[in-house]
């Protein structure tokens, strides 16, 4: 039934210690208007939430409708085994975290806190930096997505 709510479908990105990781999220909503506070969740068997362990900062993507390749890197290839960066345009941003040139809007913020969820920890993040795509068109959501194979078991 949850499932049925067609969320949309969010790519983290990070960096620490020089590495870049980035991961396709399912579970990421605004949890708080003033301040404003964003909760993005990271499988642990992701290779992404060891690298967001160690940083100080995430950025967060919206990913338009149609995005099925991103996507696909994002959510089926695993970081501890390709550099999804070679395969997809980025520049580096605020923090020097990498920032999608597809995403439909981006924005970036500082870690407060992470909290433990089961097969998943929560990153809440104080935004610090946005930036919104051109004209905006409609996000990318669940039923898009729902048939890749994750390159780590959640």
């Amino acid at each position: 039934m949850i499932a049925r709510a067609d969320q949309s479908m969010w790519i983290v990105t990070t960096i620490a210690d020089g590495h870049r990781a980035g991961c396709l999220v399912g579970f990421g909503t605004q949890v708080g208007i003033e301040p404003r506070r964003f909760l993005a969740c990271l499988s642990k068997a992701n290779h992404t939430y060891g690298v967001a362990s160690r940083a100080r900062h995430l950025a967060v993507h919206l990913l338009p409708a149609g995005a099925g390749a991103l996507a696909q890197l994002f959510g089926t290839e695993t970081g501890s085994e390709v550099d999804k960066f070679e395969h997809c345009e980025w520049h580096e941003g605020p923090h020097s975290l990498p920032i999608l040139e597809t995403a439909a809007g981006c924005f970036a913020g500082e870690i407060l806190r992470h909290d433990d969820f089961g097969d998943h920890v929560g990153f809440l993040i104080a935004p610090t930096w946005a930036e919104a795509g051109g004209a905006e068109p409609p996000s990318m959501r669940y039923d898009e997505v729902e048939d890749l194979v994750p390159g780590h078991p959640a």
